[in-house]
C-alpha cells in the first residue's frame, strides 16, 4: 500500500526469479481480500507499467503478465497462496509469489467476476481520489482495509494532486502488515516529503482502534475522508455494518466524505459464482481463507450513505462514476457487480 511510482525505475526485478514473485501484498475486514477475499475493491501500489492510471493490468487484460520484484518480508510463509497476494496480481503488482499466481489463473478462469471487479473497483478509488484531492480539497484519508500495492494507491493519486495529504491504512492482516513494515524502511516508496502515509493494524470491526490509528496521523478535527472498498461484505450482519460505519463516520466533522464500493446482488449470475466461490475458498487458500462474502442490493448499498449528501451521480456500477477514459473502466460485467458511492457529511 505504500509504493510510489516515481520510484519504480530504480527498483527493477533483482529479487527472485519471473517463476516466484515477491513482495508485499487485498482487502477485507482488516483489509486481506475483498469479495470473496480475494476479488474485492482494492488495492495497493506497483509498476506504473504493470497497473496504468487506473491500476488495472494483469495478463487478464492481454498485456504481459506482471513480474515479482525484491525479497519477500521476513517471517513471510509464501508456500500457499493469500488472497491479498492474489489481488494483487490482478491488479498488475508485482507482490506475489509462484502460489499466488498460480492461484490468481485458476480462480481467474473458474471466477472473472473477482479479477474484474477487482479492477473496476480500483478504477473508480483512483478517479474518487482525484476528485477528493482536487475539486472537494481533501488532505487527509482513512483507508480501511487497504490491503497490498498495486498501481493507483490512495496516497499515489492524492499526494500527485497535492503533496501535503496525509494518509492513514488500516489493515489486520498479518502478511499485509509485514509487506507494510517492509516497504516504509524504504522512504522512497512511501509518502512525499510534504505529507505523511503510515499503517495502523486495526479490524474494521473495532472502531475505536480504526479512529484510535487514525488519530495518530490525522487531524480528525478536519475533514476525512473515509475510504471502505470491498470489506462492508465481511461484516455479515448488516445492522453491525451498517453501525460501523455510522459510528465511523459520526467521528468525523462536517466536511468530511464517505467512499464506498461493494459487490452487490444485482445479478444472478453474480451472485450464485460468488456462492460457488465461497464454497471453495478455505480449499484454495487454507487457513488464510477469508469468512463468506454477503453480496448485499443496490439500496442496501445506497443506505451506508443515509444522512449523507450523495455526491452525483449517486451509488451507480463502478465504471459509471464520473469515467474519464484515463483507464480501464471494465465492462458489462464489472458494471452487474461492483457498486459504488462517494457522499458527503453536511
Amino acid at each position: 500500500m505504500f509504493r510510489r511510482r516515481a520510484s519504480e525505475a530504480k527498483h527493477k526485478a533483482t529479487g527472485p526469479d519471473r517463476g516466484r514473485g515477491a513482495g508485499p501484498a487485498g482487502r477485507g475486514p482488516a483489509g486481506a481480500g475483498g469479495p470473496a477475499g480475494a476479488g474485492g475493491p482494492a488495492g495497493a501500489g506497483g509498476p506504473a507499467g504493470a497497473g496504468g492510471p487506473a491500476g488495472a493490468g494483469g495478463a487478464e487484460r492481454g498485456r504481459e503478465a506482471p513480474e515479482p520484484w525484491g525479497p519477500p518480508p521476513a517471517g513471510l510463509d509464501v508456500s500457499a497462496p493469500h488472497p491479498a497476494r492474489v489481488r494483487n496480481y490482478w491488479l498488475g503488482g508485482r507482490d506475489f509469489f509462484a502460489a499466488d499466481k498460480a492461484a490468481a489463473e485458476e480462480i481467474g478462469r473458474d471466477f472473472p467476476h473477482l479479477a474484474e471487479t477487482a479492477r473496476a473497483e480500483r478504477a473508480f478509488l483512483v478517479r474518487a481520489v482525484r476528485f477528493l484531492a482536487g475539486p472537494a480539497k481533501i488532505a487527509q484519508y482513512l483507508d480501511v482495509g487497504a490491503g497490498l500495492p498495486a498501481g493507483g494507491n490512495t496516497h499515489e493519486i492524492a499526494q500527485r494532486i497535492a503533496p501535503e495529504a496525509r494518509i492513514v491504512y488500516a489493515d489486520n492482516d498479518p502478511a499485509v502488515l509485514l509487506h507494510a513494515k517492509a516497504l516504509l524502511r524504504n522512504p522512497m516508496l512511501a509518502s512525499t516529503p510534504e505529507g505523511t502515509v503510515c499503517y495502523t493494524d486495526a479490524d474494521l470491526r473495532d472502531v475505536a482502534a480504526v479512529l484510535a490509528g487514525a488519530g495518530s496521523a490525522l487531524k480528525l478535527s478536519r475533514p476525512v475522508a473515509l475510504i471502505m472498498l470491498g470489506i462492508l461484505g465481511h461484516v455479515e450482519d448488516f445492522g453491525a455494518a451498517r453501525s460501523i460505519t455510522s459510528q465511523l463516520m459520526g467521528a468525523l466533522p462536517a466536511g468530511s466524505y464517505l467512499v464506498i464500493a461493494d459487490v452487490v446482488a444485482a445479478h444472478q449470475g453474480i451472485s450464485s459464482a460468488q456462492r460457488r466461490y465461497d464454497a471453495t475458498a478455505r480449499p484454495r487458500y487454507g487457513a488464510s481463507a477469508l469468512a463468506p462474502y454477503v453480496l448485499r442490493r443496490p439500496d442496501e448499498l445506497t443506505s451506508f450513505f443515509d444522512g449523507l449528501d450523495l455526491i452525483e451521480p449517486g451509488v451507480v456500477p463502478c465504471p459509471a462514476w464520473r469515467p474519464d477514459g484515463r483507464g480501464p473502466d471494465g465492462g458489462p460485467e464489472d458494471a452487474a457487480a461492483a457498486y459504488c458511492g462517494v457522499a458527503r457529511k453536511p
